[in-house]
């Protein structure tokens, strides 16, 4: 059975939606990637796939030439609309599984943690192939299954259960009554992304966080610091997201 979508995915995560300070955050990591793989932006389109309020996609826009942000969530893209107006940036409630946009039409798409919102994951990534010009990329920020600590409900192991005992374990903790989530392992997002060539980030961003924009998250030099780059080498399998570029 097909999952529906989370269509009022503001009501339920508005602390997430419309935190400015860390949706400007990704920002400027999204943009010190693609900066550092493509140099200049400004002549480029883009699409922002599962814009949510609008943000990032605000943010983005004053290095393209164009952007649009779609989203599911109208509650989300009416804020958007009425928050942010400068030329060249608009927004449209779209299902991005069929954007309805034209084909080969972007520069550069963002898909930065959507994949695992959606009803079906390989049409998702179908629709970005299709959007994306021969040679263009899309910056693919990817949580990790086998992640320990599960980002949404941070919960212990909670991706790691099937569909109904994670359903349970939020239950039991009373964190809510289904899981809808449906993360992907490395194996699984290498299938998943198998049609593009994939350029990964994840070393760089750990081995330089100041570099791309995550010093606040991994002071460089730190233990913790260390540590990370230590488990990349060993046990990438295992980390949490991943950030890749994907050429079509």
């Amino acid at each position: 059975m097909i999952r529906g979508y989370q269509d009022r995915y503001s009501k339920i995560r508005p602390q997430s939606v419309f935190d400015s300070e860390s949706r400007i955050r990704k920002a400027e990591t999204i943009l010190s990637v693609l900066n550092s793989q493509l140099g200049t932006t400004t002549q480029l389109k883009l699409l922002d796939v599962g814009c949510a309020s609008g943000i990032i996609s605000h943010h983005l826009s004053r290095h393209f030439r164009s952007t649009i942000g779609i989203d599911i969530d109208g509650d989300a893209i009416l804020y958007a609309s009425e928050r942010f107006d400068r030329p060249g940036l608009s927004f449209f409630k779209r299902d991005c599984l069929q954007a309805g946009l034209d084909s080969s039409e972007f520069d550069v798409v963002v898909c930065a943690h959507v994949y695992e919102h959606v009803p079906d994951v390989n049409m998702l990534m179908a629709e970005i192939w299709r959007v994306l010009r021969p040679g263009g990329v899309c910056y693919f920020a990817a949580g990790n299954r086998l992640a320990v600590m599960e980002p949404h409900y941070r919960l212990p192991f909670l991706s790691w259960l099937p569909p109904a005992g994670a359903d349970a374990y939020l239950r039991v903790t009373r964190k809510g009554s289904s899981y809808y989530e449906r993360h992907a392992t490395l194996w699984g997002l290498k299938r998943l992304t198998r049609d593009f060539t994939v350029i990964d980030y994840t070393p760089r961003l750990i081995d330089d966080p100041d570099a791309f924009g995550l010093g606040y998250l991994l002071r460089k030099g730190s233990l913790s610091h260390h540590l990370a780059k230590a488990m990349l080498r060993h046990f990438y399998w295992l980390c949490p997201t991943y950030v890749w570029l994907l050429k079509k």
